[in-house]
């Protein structure tokens, strides 16, 4: 495969493909062409032609080296395309890996693990290290660390394992967004999404502790990260007769099924109503009103992760490395001082 091949199968030019896989430069085409270029890549096994590349930096031919790979782990979604928040992370991580010349070579999720396929992939371990998107349990980090040598973890949540980690801390976030919400005013904040485990409900504990407030099991839904989960958890709080004048999300995409809910049972956002969640995915920006959210630096997650990852396999370090990225919260229409 060439790269006049991908761009023909692409419907795009020799240079606009050039842009987009080997100088990675943002805004080289719109998401959707980018998203084909690397489908194509990923599909066809493309790599670049390190001889072509490292003449054109003008390095030694006695430093060229062959592509290696990369393989990435979803551990929280079943649905590793559709999944904003994690295909977003793992195209970030692609991109990065492709630049030092790894290519990422197959991707999967841990609810197929024991798919005779998908167990296949990891026994033979024809690749040199994998990533792992989001928080799993011991027993598959024990069947991971079984086959591959070299692992990194990025996610809102913290591994307790002494594995490279490359994290934004999904407790400070959370507490972050319920204190904003305690500073608007509101004293009754309910919650929406994963509780077991999860960090982002310990933050929304935290933030009602620290604004002074009770923790009203009432005022909790136990949801999955989905719209559907957010769509049905402010249904079941609503017909519970939850009176919060707020609601925290986990995510964005929680937060935007639980919006529809909302909008169904009459309730205005944010004029009867404040919403906040965690991510700021680009959907975020374009709902109606603008949600609320705080900004997760996914792009710089995907790129510190994949360099992090290859400085292991190549033996640039030994000791578990841990980087926690910092977050902000993206002020817009969602929110406001509840009612007097």
């Amino acid at each position: 495969m060439t790269l006049k091949e991908i761009a023909e199968e692409a419907g795009v030019s020799i240079s606009t493909v050039s842009r987009v896989v080997n100088k990675n430069i943002p805004g080289a085409a719109s998401k959707e062409v980018q998203d084909r270029i690397w489908e194509i890549v990923r599909r066809t096994g493309y790599t670049p032609n390190p001889t072509a590349r490292s003449l054109k930096l003008g390095e030694n031919k006695a430093s060229l080296t062959t592509s290696r790979s990369i393989a990435c782990l979803f551990a929280r979604t079943t649905d590793t395309v559709t999944d904003l928040f994690f295909s977003s992370l793992a195209r970030s991580i692609e991109q990065e890996a492709f630049k030092r010349n790894y290519v990422l070579k197959y991707s999967f999720s841990s609810f197929d693990i024991n798919h005779p396929g998908t167990f296949r992939l990891i026994t033979d371990n024809h690749v040199d290290g994998v990533v792992i998107l989001g928080r799993c349990d011991k027993q598959l980090l024990g069947l991971l660390k079984k086959y591959f040598n070299c692992l990194a973890y990025t996610g809102l949540n913290n591994l307790e394992a002494k594995y490279d980690q490359i994290i934004c801390d999904g407790h400070q976030a959370a507490l972050a967004a319920t204190s904003y919400l305690t500073e608007l005013g509101h004293k009754k904040i309910a919650y929406i999404g994963e509780t077991k485990s999860e960090n982002r409900y310990n933050g929304y504990c935290a933030g009602l502790k620290a604004g002074r407030l009770p923790l009203i099991k009432e005022h909790v839904a136990n949801a999955s990260l989905s719209s559907e989960g957010g769509y049905q958890g402010a249904k079941r709080l609503l017909k519970a007769g939850c009176d919060a004048t707020a609601y925290f999300c986990s995510n964005d995409i929680t937060a935007i099924g639980a919006m529809k809910a909302f909008h169904e049972s009459g309730l205005r956002i944010p004029t009867d109503i404040s919403v906040i969640s965690i991510d700021d995915i680009d959907t975020a920006q374009y709902l109606t009103p603008m949600l609320t959210t705080v900004h997760i630096p996914v792009e710089e997650m995907g790129q510190m992760t994949a360099k992090i990852l290859i400085d292991r396999i190549e033996g640039g370090h030994r000791l578990p490395v841990k980087i926690d990225l910092p977050f902000y919260i993206a002020v817009r229409d969602s929110c406001a001082a509840p009612k007097r």
